[in-house]
């Protein structure tokens, strides 16, 4: 099992909770923690510390899983022979589920001028930044798609707003939101609807279908694919994403990322599932279509396992939270379906969604890494 996020703890939960100590998995991952995406706002606008949000692949208790702390070198589909920093591992049944890789190098100028609150390491360096702005004019954008996560950037301009009227610097700054989208959540009109109002209510610049081309640094101008610019003071990007080189490199990737059967997730490579942001599959980049995805392949495995069949697949079925800001939340339920446009449904914003919030972490921690979050 390659990469312990959504797909790979959710995986690795559902195997070790039907076949316990007869399960032989080996979960491999790069880093040494898991953190929720909404946690890196949490700690990013200074609202929980770091250490709140962290949770330690050491602490992780499941019969049957083993957690591996490696980079992977190279992976050979056809043999399922995986190469890593802490030995080689042959599988009967692969997994990849190594997401997107951020490159912020990509964009001139963003490294040099500019922030990105995508990763952990630069949302969390974050918090320390917006503690020293003392206002001016902020711009959230995006410099490429796909991108993970579609509802963080609105929820970014929206918080940044926040931050910036407790602080008693809103009258003295700009907050500009630019997507590639026409729509803030295009597949949920009504949610679309909710954040454009709450833009317009707190004085958000709205620049839809528009992308970031590089920050000129020297002027603080944020240059615009279509030649228009925009004043910055703070830039808060979201880097371009690829599939990860060792990924591209092993012949698993077409056009960029993993294509899979829709419905079974499996590649082309007999006994090699993909799950996540890694693939193409044609849902939105986000933890939670990787997590409805992994209990897809944890079924078919599982079958497998047995010696019989299955007949579950994909519903391409999603929800996330959306923050507005002042304690409101919202809902969004989204169906992707291969052939189909997507559907999308909206409830809020309401104070008592956070419950709601809460309890999604709270439940994952507790399946993934048998403890209480």
């Amino acid at each position: 099992m390659l990469g312990a996020g959504f797909g790979g703890l959710e995986i690795a939960a559902l195997l070790s909770a039907g076949f316990g100590d007869a399960l032989d998995l080996v979960l491999i991952d790069k880093s040494d923690c898991f953190v929720f995406g909404f946690s890196k706002l949490d700690v990013m606008f200074g609202r929980h510390p770091a250490d709140g949000a962290v949770h330690r692949y050491a602490d992780l208790v499941q019969p049957g899983v083993r957690f591996v702390r490696a980079d992977v070198l190279s992976i050979d589909p056809t043999a399922k022979r995986v190469d890593t920093t802490a030995g080689p591992f042959v599988a009967d049944i692969l997994v990849v589920a190594l997401g997107a890789d951020l490159h912020p190098e990509a964009t001139p100028g963003l490294v040099e001028g500019g922030h990105e609150f995508y990763t952990v390491a630069g949302a969390f360096a974050l918090s320390e930044v917006l503690a020293d702005f003392r206002g001016g004019d902020v711009v959230v954008g995006l410099t490429s798609t796909p991108f993970k996560c579609p509802p963080a950037p609105s929820e970014t301009a929206l918080l940044m707003c926040e931050f910036l009227t407790a602080r008693g610097l809103r009258d003295s700054s700009t907050v500009s939101l630019v997507m590639p989208l026409p729509l803030p959540i295009p597949p949920s009109p009504l949610a679309s609807e909710a954040l454009l109002a709450a833009f317009a209510d707190r004085g958000i610049a709205w620049h839809p279908d528009r992308l970031v081309r590089a920050l000129d640094v020297a002027r603080r101008r944020v240059v615009l694919a279509d030649g228009g610019e925009l004043p910055y003071d703070l830039f808060l990007g979201v880097p371009t994403h690829r599939v990860p080189a060792v990924v591209a490199s092993s012949g698993l990737a077409v056009d960029g990322w993993v294509p899979v059967d829709p419905l079974t997730l499996e590649t082309r490579f007999p006994g090699v599932y993909a799950v996540g942001d890694v693939t193409s599959v044609g849902t939105p980049k986000a933890g939670v279509f990787a997590e409805g995805q992994a209990a897809v392949v944890a079924a078919r495995i599982a079958a497998l396992l047995r010696g019989d069949a299955t007949d579950r697949t994909y519903d391409g079925r999603g929800v996330c939270y959306v923050e507005f800001g002042a304690g409101q939340l919202g809902k969004v339920d989204v169906t992707f379906l291969s052939g189909q446009p997507p559907t999308g449904g909206f409830e809020g914003p309401s104070s008592a969604l956070m419950a709601d919030k809460v309890e999604f972490g709270r439940s994952r921690i507790e399946r993934w890494f048998g403890q209480r979050g």
